[in-house]
């Protein structure tokens, strides 16, 4: 009977020592969270989009279609993945980059977009719009300090 006491007491004791040094010990909080993983796409303003996906197609070898070409890749950490990064120039009066100025826009793939925003809310970035989601993954716009508007995109896996 007094192994079993002495059993037992031993494991409340050693629950009650962790519980306490987790409380004492706090854990490392200031883990970065993982944001941009890579380019998810660049686009462009130009006068004839038409125009610029058959040149790029005949100088090239871009594979194009109206909304320009998709570009195929494996994950450097796990090759079983795969990703594409967008090229699309789009025709110069587009209203899509605004409210930037910029005849450009990139989009960069990110992991969590919801906690990314949050994280840049509290920071104080420009956020455009609100994230949108689509069958190919989420989406949202921001500002940098110039001006340029930013894709984020948090692609469906």
């Amino acid at each position: 009977m007094k192994r079993i006491s002495l059993t037992f007491a031993l494991v409340v004791v050693s629950f009650l020592l962790g519980f306490a040094f987790k409380t004492i010990i706090p854990e490392k909080t200031n883990k970065k969270m993982k944001k941009v993983t890579g380019i998810g796409g660049v686009f462009f303003k130009c006068k004839d989009p038409k125009a610029i996906n058959e040149w790029y197609k005949t100088h090239l070898g871009f594979d194009t279609s109206p909304y320009g070409t998709s570009f195929e890749w494996r994950e450097a950490d796990d090759s079983t993945k795969k990703g594409l990064t967008q090229w699309n120039p789009f025709a110069e009066d587009t209203k899509y980059f605004e409210p930037s100025v910029k005849d450009f826009m990139i989009n960069y793939r990110v992991e969590n977009l919801e906690a990314l925003v949050e994280e840049l809310k509290k920071e104080n970035v420009t956020i455009v719009d609100t994230i949108e989601t689509y069958d190919y993954g989420k989406f949202v716009h921001i500002l940098d300090p110039e001006g340029n508007k930013i894709q984020l995109w948090e692609p469906k896996e």
